[in-house]
């Protein structure tokens, strides 16, 4: 089964590669994993999926808490969530076809980022499985070159994964 693990990191250097050795020594295959800044200065926020039983990625999460550079790991796999991934695809594009194209993005939401002769370059933000569809779509006009960023999540309602530190102290002060 596929996971979505969210984790905050201090950013430091190093921090990213211990984390991710840790999925490498115990051979788990990274399908996705995406790191940015959060909005906490000095904090990152790594996402990953990984294809793998309930039971290891306990495990896993269980040795990411033991790096003193990991704040806090979810594994939001289940949780109501949004996931977005980005991507970019350059596809054949003669004159004759440019009109159907813009269409097929149109429908999807895409963005024409760029146009030469005889391609067009295709923005398009949104779910792994709307971005699946598209691409699929985008196969019979021929893609010459594409790259997804990998998804990012971030759990549905006003709950963080961690509180800001002015939310905590209104909640100390408030009790």
């Amino acid at each position: 089964m596929k996971h979505t693990l969210v984790a905050l990191l201090r950013d430091q250097p190093g921090v990213l590669n211990r984390a991710v050795s840790l999925f490498r020594r115990r051979g788990f295959n990274i399908e996705s994993l995406t790191v940015g800044h959060s909005e906490t200065p000095g904090v990152s926020r790594m996402t990953l999926v990984i294809d793998s039983d309930t039971t290891s990625v306990e495990q896993v999460i269980k040795q990411l808490y033991k790096l003193i550079d990991v704040l806090k790991v979810s594994d939001v796999t289940h949780d109501p969530a949004v996931a977005r991934e980005l991507m970019l695809a350059k596809v054949f594009a003669p004159p004759v076809r440019r009109s159907e194209l813009m269409q097929l993005a149109d429908v999807f939401g895409a963005k024409i980022v760029d146009v030469v002769p005889d391609a067009m370059m295709v923005e398009l933000s949104g779910s792994p499985d709307k971005v699946d569809s598209f691409l699929e779509l985008l196969r019979p006009f021929g893609i010459r070159e594409m790259v997804r960023t990998g998804r990012v999540a971030m759990v549905r309602g006003s709950a963080a994964i961690v509180q800001p530190a002015s939310e905590r102290e209104r909640e100390r002060v408030a009790a």
